[in-house]
């Protein structure tokens, strides 16, 4: 298997389904879910994933740069690595999903839907990672890093949003995550159903949703703008010099979430609005039926605003930046 993006938007398995170089073995678990482990013993463990959405696609194919060259044994590989394009259905009809979101069914919540391809795809991909990290040393490091694009243009390019964690989150991670180019981290305070909450909540990983540039056609894209994030994978897969990080990430975290409770909802921007943009206290921000969400704080920060979304998902989310002093309206 010489190109893991090509075999995977086939639709076919490889004639050969396991194989090895003078560094690693590799074995194709499943149509875009490839197992890779060192020759040599170690103590790293790592997920690394994109495509989730399938018109997301600058991740993919960094995703794809990084691993064909482990492939033809051109590389070494310094971690015990799980490699996955997670919705193959939604690649190849470049839409972000078919039916269903399935970054908002991990951690069983596939169970609620229709029995069809992407429940049994998420079904899948949670049956995979446990395997994974069961088989490994009980002192491992665990790491997950999920790629994706955002749908609307933002005022910090690439950004990483961290899933509600009660532990303490490794230095070493936080320091991988600044030299990658991020430029904020946005910490959720309360669980979710994303692929990166399900790995942290359930196998203690540290994991992190990175969000690179804007949803793009396949060959639309402008990979310069994320060679720090390549650069920093070649570090943690290679075994390369960690490109120095140029700036500390601003760090925000989640105030408010925006839900559409019906086909009534009203999102009060404009569709240009980027992400991170401000907004003074007392604004309206939407309204459904009788429901108003007013921006709370003396200012806060719109992340991911879509009206489009089904009744009872996530329509946008409000954050406060760390170290900004905050007075919430009174209630």
């Amino acid at each position: 298997m010489q190109d893991f993006l090509q075999q995977t938007l086939s639709g076919e398995a490889p004639r050969k389904r396991s194989g090895e170089t003078a560094h690693l073995r590799w074995q194709w678990l499943y149509h875009g879910i490839l197992l890779m482990e060192p020759t040599v013993q170690v103590k790293q463990a790592l997920v690394l994933s994109a495509g989730i959405h399938g018109n997301e696609t600058a991740p993919v194919e960094i995703l794809n740069q990084v691993i064909n060259p482990l492939l033809r044994g051109e590389k070494p590989l310094q971690q015990r690595m799980l490699v996955i394009l997670g919705n193959p259905s939604a690649l190849r009809t470049g839409k972000r999903y078919v039916r269903y979101d399935i970054n908002r069914l991990f951690g069983g919540r596939w169970q609620q839907i229709d029995d069809g391809d992407e429940a049994r795809r998420v079904l899948r991909l949670e049956q995979t990672l446990e395997t994974f990290w069961q088989v490994g040393e009980c002192d491992e490091t665990r790491w997950h890093l999920d790629m994706h694009t955002a749908i609307r243009g933002s005022y910090h390019p690439r950004f990483g949003v961290m899933p509600h964690n009660e532990r303490p989150w490794p230095s070493e991670f936080l320091d991988w995550l600044a030299a990658a180019g991020l430029e904020a981290l946005v910490f959720h305070r309360s669980p979710g159903g994303t692929f990166t909450h399900f790995s942290c909540e359930h196998f203690g990983a540290a994991s992190c949703t990175l969000e690179l540039g804007k949803a793009l056609p396949f060959g639309a894209n402008d990979l310069t703008q994320f060679s720090a994030t390549q650069q920093a994978l070649a570090a943690l897969l290679y075994g390369d010099a960690l490109p120095p990080a140029t700036s500390t990430p601003r760090h925000y975290r989640v105030a408010q979430q925006i839900t559409r409770l019906s086909e009534h909802f009203q999102l009060h921007m404009s569709p240009e609005t980027l992400n991170f943009t401000a907004f003074p206290q007392g604004t309206l921000l939407a309204e459904d039926g009788e429901t108003r969400y007013y921006v709370q704080q003396a200012r806060e920060y719109v992340l991911f605003p879509n009206p489009n979304v089904a009744a009872g998902l996530r329509a946008g989310l409000m954050l406060i930046e760390e170290g900004e002093q905050t007075q919430a309206l009174p209630i």
